[in-house]
């Protein structure tokens, strides 16, 4: 069994940055790829950035030049600097994971979530 933990989420003024962090603890063989989702009420939750075991990156069209994801392979952990927030950005962000628990086992796992808020 593979858990996340996020943390960083906040209240921050339009314009500012925040800083989120997801680290995995369990059964983990092998992460294969990390990801960022996010879910604003009334709406589907979308990706915002992903990050595959190679270090290739995908950003979802409005966070390109103002989102950045990174990992870091020995702490099993991945992050989302966000910068130049908007209002529009308020949501609940959701770290993701996909791998291998075992050779024979996959996991995909989903943080808690963590609030993201923006004032205008």
């Amino acid at each position: 069994q593979v858990q996340l933990v996020e943390s960083g989420g906040g209240l921050v003024q339009a314009g500012g940055s925040l800083r989120l962090s997801c680290a995995a603890s369990g059964s983990i063989g092998s992460i294969n790829a990390m990801g960022w989702y996010r879910q604003a009420p009334g709406k589907q939750r979308e990706l915002v950035a992903t990050v595959t075991s190679g270090g290739n990156t995908n950003y979802a069209g409005s966070m390109k030049g103002r989102f950045t994801i990174s990992r870091d392979n020995a702490k099993n952990t991945v992050y989302l600097q966000m910068n130049s927030l908007k209002p529009e950005d308020t949501a609940v962000y959701y770290c993701n994971m996909r791998g291998w628990s075992n050779p024979i086992n996959a996991f995909d796992a989903w943080g808690q979530g963590t609030l993201v808020t923006v004032s205008s």
